[in-house]
């Protein structure tokens, strides 16, 4: 089974870019959408009927901006949006999908480069997000997370450490949590398969950093430690554009 993740920085603007395409070529089980930055009535056909695919979107409440969907082949169990702390459930950030398997949460993380203010609102939305995957790995369930989570871990992870040190998505506070988060009983999947590989999944539109490969690695699929037997391989695809951020894919051995 193969899953996606991928920051689309505006869906209308993607499909002109080849995103329905790129789809039907790639055909993932399923993908997860961030910043979505629609509403479904402003969506065209072409991207709620895509063939073979369900689609099920959860745009914020202001226009565009924010908002996340999925595309699956198979239906899942149940589907549901939200953290339980709904302080967090105005910009459509979080789609929950479970299946027999694992519970996958497809999220867009708050940026928190916007003020003091914003940074923490990320950080409370981390701890709520984290509260609520610990409670069902508690239940006994494996829960697989993707999405932009709008920080680099380690300097591995960013082509200048030290010129963005005190940036929003290299601060220690946020890196810190991505520590304890892992800590806390996940898995950085592509971490796990490729522990010393350098490759990013974001880049500034200015200063040609594309061109230059002067990116970032803020996408992410977690996986909680128990379900580390259903991991096969994990990918960053920076050949793929349409967005300042490319597709991430996890396979499952499913």
């Amino acid at each position: 089974m193969k899953l996606y993740s991928w920051n689309v920085n505006g869906i209308r603007a993607a499909e002109k870019k080849g995103l329905v395409d790129w789809i039907q070529s790639e055909q993932p089980d399923v993908l997860g959408i961030q910043e979505l930055k629609a509403t479904e009535d402003q969506l065209p056909d072409t991207l709620k009927q895509i063939d073979g695919y369900h689609a099920f979107f959860n745009p914020a409440e202001r226009k565009g901006y924010s908002g996340t969907a999925v595309y699956y082949k198979e239906e899942p169990l149940n589907i549901h949006t939200g953290l339980s702390d709904d302080r967090f459930n105005h910009e459509g950030r979080t789609i929950v999908m479970e299946y027999p398997d694992f519970t996958l949460y497809n999220i867009y993380f708050p940026n928190g480069g916007q003020g003091d203010d914003r940074l923490q609102f990320k950080m409370d939305f981390y701890d709520c997000f984290q509260k609520d995957v610990n409670a069902l790995v508690a239940e006994g369930k494996r829960v697989i997370v993707c999405g932009d989570v709008n920080t680099a871990h380690t300097e591995i992870d960013l082509k200048n450490p030290k010129s963005n040190a005190k940036r929003s998505g290299f601060l220690p506070i946020e890196r810190e949590w991505v520590t304890q988060f892992l800590n806390d009983g996940y898995i950085d999947t592509y971490r796990y398969f490729y522990p010393d590989q350098i490759e990013y999944s974001w880049w500034s539109y200015r200063f040609n950093a594309r061109a230059n490969n002067a990116g970032w690695r803020i996408d992410y699929f977690f996986a909680s430690d128990n379900a580390k037997d259903l991991l096969e391989d994990a990918a960053i695809h920076t050949d793929v554009m349409g967005s300042d951020h490319c597709p991430i894919s996890l396979t499952l051995k499913i």
